[in-house]
């Protein structure tokens, strides 16, 4: 079994550890959706992750869930972003951008006009808006005609993300929101090529994912997957024939990663590992669930073929989380009050561990 602190080659890139920052949304961006200083400085303190992949970045404007996210879809903000690939690279880091179109997760409040989806069918609970939560409004049903469109914003949004200096990019393709919405069997009730049979609801996600690895390369491309999540109200019928479906398909394109999450039991994720021929990151719990992924979790899921593990909440209190890691040190809390709040506070603020004084 590989060590959780080997080195592992992810297509051009040599990562010193398997240990990868995984995306969390911390609503820090500036407006127009601009990063900035203070996000140059939250990465660059998380650089001895083998991998960082960055909160969800909107590849269209339309495409934006929550308020305070940063995008990728315009000349300024490929601009902001320069500094903070620099800074993670300064930092010996390696960096790719998640792609995450909200699809119906998302508000007028927040994007100006009505969010769109497969089907007129509104996530489940509220959402966030720019003056606090708000029940998830109804989407507008994409035409036929609209779907190519939306799957190629991931592409454009990609090549503007290699531009901005990332090594790569994850397409979010879990948790519910757009790709997660066409693969469902509740949020998608189309009746033409992109609804109804498996061959069908997987239609976004490969067309998605096709077009940013003709426009970015296969090696610099990700795809993030929770087979089986019910975040935001979906549902998906057949979790284990949708998602070796989708996988076979994705095979050719000799992807960077498929990232997947513990959205489903241990027998249908070791069969998703047999059926994927290359990389796999493995998210080892629940996200948002009531337990953070600890060293027993990754060695667990390295043991059971995956070869790259993510840490989501455990990386916000413990910048150096992969040396305390290695050596046993406690995992700090972090502050759930702060995860969306703006500001340095909770953000910037949590030190690497103090040695006592000999």
């Amino acid at each position: 079994m590989p060590s959780l602190f080997s080195s592992y080659r992810l297509g051009e890139l040599t990562l010193p550890n398997r240990v990868v920052m995984a995306p969390m949304t911390r609503a820090r961006a500036a407006a127009r959706g601009l990063a900035t200083p203070s996000m140059a400085a939250y990465y660059a303190q998380r650089a001895t992750a083998g991998l960082i992949v960055t909160e969800g970045v909107q590849p269209s404007a339309i495409g934006q869930s929550n308020p305070g996210t940063p995008g990728l879809h315009t000349d300024e903000q490929v601009a902001a972003w320069r500094p903070v690939t620099a800074a993670v690279h300064a930092s010996g880091g390696r960096i790719f951008a998640q792609l995450m179109h909200g699809g119906r997760v998302s508000h007028p409040d927040t994007i100006g006009t009505l969010p769109v989806g497969p089907s007129a069918v509104p996530a489940a609970g509220e959402v966030f808006t720019p003056t606090g939560r708000q029940p998830a409004p109804v989407p507008r049903a994409l035409e036929t005609a609209e779907v190519p469109g939306h799957a190629l914003s991931y592409a454009r949004a990609a090549r503007r993300a290699v531009d901005a200096g990332f090594d790569g990019v994850e397409l979010h393709g879990a948790n519910g929101y757009l790709i997660s919405q066409f693969l469902s069997s509740n949020a998608n009730l189309r009746t033409d090529r992109y609804g109804g049979s498996v061959a069908n609801r997987i239609r976004f996600a490969v067309e998605a994912t096709a077009a940013t690895v003709e426009a970015v390369g296969g090696d610099r491309t990700g795809i993030r997957l929770s087979p089986g999540g019910t975040f935001w109200g979906v549902e998906e019928t057949g979790v284990t024939e949708l998602y070796t479906a989708l996988l076979t398909e994705l095979a050719p394109f000799r992807l960077a990663y498929v990232h997947l999450e513990a959205t489903v039991g241990d027998e249908v994720l070791t069969a998703l590992r047999r059926v994927w021929p290359g990389t796999l990151v493995m998210n080892p719990v629940l996200p948002l669930g009531p337990k953070q992924t600890g060293r027993d979790d990754a060695d667990r899921w390295l043991g059971l073929g995956a070869d790259l593990i993510s840490f989501g909440r455990a990386f916000i209190a413990n910048p150096d989380l992969v040396e305390r890691l290695r050596t046993g040190l406690p995992i700090a809390p972090a502050d759930e009050a702060t995860y969306y709040q703006g500001g340095d506070a909770g953000y910037l603020t949590y030190p690497a561990y103090q040695y006592a004084a000999a």
